[in-house]
């Protein structure tokens, strides 16, 4: 397995798009090897699906583990634990917080208007569709996402020690999941139903920001992006060019992978 964050190891945030130098890698990496998209998103988001769609890998971990996909069979998910749930939106909500989550169309957020202020200074507008966040404590959620600064991440985590944060690669944010749930987990649970090795041993690991931290040291070659936050690197085998300058490609090539 051959295993690809999306934002910003794929997807370049500054052109919109999937580098093209990437795609043609994959493209050749598939005939000897599984491709496997390992996100904080969930790829099947309608925001997300275009991106799922241009890539056609072999199988998905979403959302950092707690959702995985092979094709159009689920073969795990994890939910939050409703009472810690419900104390972490009240938490948030009397702290000022920004925090939620997509599902299909819809946007659940407590502060919405946080994440609105965020949107359009990443992306110059805001497009999503906020409902009432308080249903996501009758919903089965499997992780969230936080937008506010690095600051408030580790205030949160001081709150609730069962939360893991892994801050986005902008430091503007962070996953939210429960301890224990990873995308390195996510990509074992793979490794078994392909009947891999379960010790990751054979599996590349491409990715750039906190979320991929466990991942890149697990897997058998951990290659950071050269736009990936520092810790990251530091754990890589190792450390490609930035996406902006073909990185994909370029480790690719290094390890011999696009050989006929």
């Amino acid at each position: 397995m051959i295993s690809f964050d999306l934002d910003m190891t794929l997807l370049d945030h500054k052109t919109g798009k999937i580098t093209p130098s990437a795609l043609e890698s994959i493209d050749r990496l598939r005939k000897k090897h599984k491709i496997v998209l390992a996100t904080g998103r969930d790829m099947d988001n309608y925001y997300s699906s275009i991106y799922r769609d241009i890539v056609q890998p072999d199988a998905i971990v979403h959302m950092n583990g707690t959702k995985i996909t092979v094709g159009d069979t689920l073969i795990f998910e994890h939910h939050f634990n409703k009472k810690l749930l419900k104390d972490l939106l009240c938490y948030c909500d009397r702290e000022g917080y920004g925090i939620g989550m997509t599902l299909g169309d819809d946007d659940f957020y407590i502060h919405p208007e946080v994440i609105e202020a965020s949107d359009i200074r990443a992306w110059g507008s805001c497009g999503r569709r906020f409902k009432d966040p308080w249903q996501m404590l009758d919903m089965n959620i499997r992780t969230l996402a936080f937008i506010g600064e690095e600051s408030q991440v580790r205030r949160v985590e001081a709150e609730f020690p069962d939360l893991s944060m892994p801050l986005f690669a902008g430091r503007r944010g962070a996953d939210v999941m429960e301890r224990g749930i990873s995308k390195a987990d996510g990509l074992t649970r793979l490794a078994k139903y392909f009947g891999e090795k379960e010790d990751l041993s054979d599996t590349i690991a491409f990715g750039d920001s906190m979320n991929d931290l466990e991942v890149i040291r697990k897997a058998g070659t951990g290659i950071a992006m050269g736009n990936a936050v520092d810790e990251l690197k530091e754990a890589a085998d190792y450390v490609t060019s930035s996406i902006a300058e073909d990185g994909i490609y370029r480790a690719c090539l290094h390890l011999g992978l696009l050989a006929d």
